[in-house]
């Protein structure tokens, strides 16, 4: 039982945070919704990850070489996962009579990538069975909070392309900014396979990375509270 408490309550208290945050709140059948959303798109992409991973292996890109480490943290993590994330939220949000505020579009998409980011947790935790209390203590650290971001970030650009800015560049940064913030994260994460020096040091570049990009999140959710402040006040 606390294998599994300490596997969700990551994500639990970053969602907790994020509808905390919301001042007109969205039903709570939505916001479930877009939880087992994040949840179901687990099964597909895992069988896309794991095609192009055996693509990367028979193209001889392992990851054994920094090239092949990145070129696995881009193509068989990043871009798989944002994407069925992406799917997921317009799902949600194309038909949902509730999402009539800018925040709105971060809320759902933070339900889908946390949702996501739980089953993720779960099977990482009961793959390291032995030495599981570290393993879900990095990720809470670490692994969790990328996702809440890489959401944030997704949500921030889904709402400005449906609310502001109907543009095609508005909306490849739906998909485009939480695929290079995935990427850059997984790619400094696994550096660590190639060489324990190289991979030493780009943790503590992640380490770096993980700070701005949760205050890069932080500037995003606060942006889209104080547009949806102003169009109040304009009423």
């Amino acid at each position: 039982m606390e294998i599994i408490l300490a596997s969700l309550l990551p994500a639990l208290l970053l969602l907790l945070y994020i509808w905390w945050r919301d001042p007109q709140k969205e039903p709570a059948s939505w916001l479930l919704r877009g939880v087992l959303l994040g949840v179901l798109i687990c099964l597909p992409v895992i069988l896309v990850e794991s095609a192009a991973s055996s693509m990367l292996a028979t193209l001889g890109l392992g990851s054994d070489t920094l090239f092949g480490t990145t070129l696995e943290a881009f193509f068989v993590a990043a871009v798989p996962e944002e994407s069925f994330k992406l799917l997921a939220l317009w799902l949600l949000l194309r038909r949902n009579p509730h999402f009539d505020e800018h925040y709105d579009g971060i809320m759902y998409a933070v339900c889908v990538g946390l949702g996501f980011a739980a089953v993720e947790n779960l099977m990482y935790v009961f793959a390291n069975i032995e030495g599981w209390q570290s393993v879900a203590l990095s990720r809470a650290l670490l692994a969790v909070p990328g996702h809440y971001a890489f959401a944030v970030l997704m949500g921030y650009y889904y709402s400005v392309h449906h609310f502001v800015y109907h543009t095609p560049q508005a909306a490849v940064l739906t998909l485009l900014m939480p695929v290079l913030a995935h990427g850059v994260y997984d790619a400094l994460a696994l550096s660590g396979k190639v060489d324990a020096v190289v991979g030493g040091l780009c943790f503590l570049v992640l380490i770096y990375f993980c700070v701005k990009m949760q205050k890069f999140a932080y500037g995003k959710v606060l942006a889209l509270l104080q547009r949806d402040e102003q169009a109040r006040m304009e009423v």
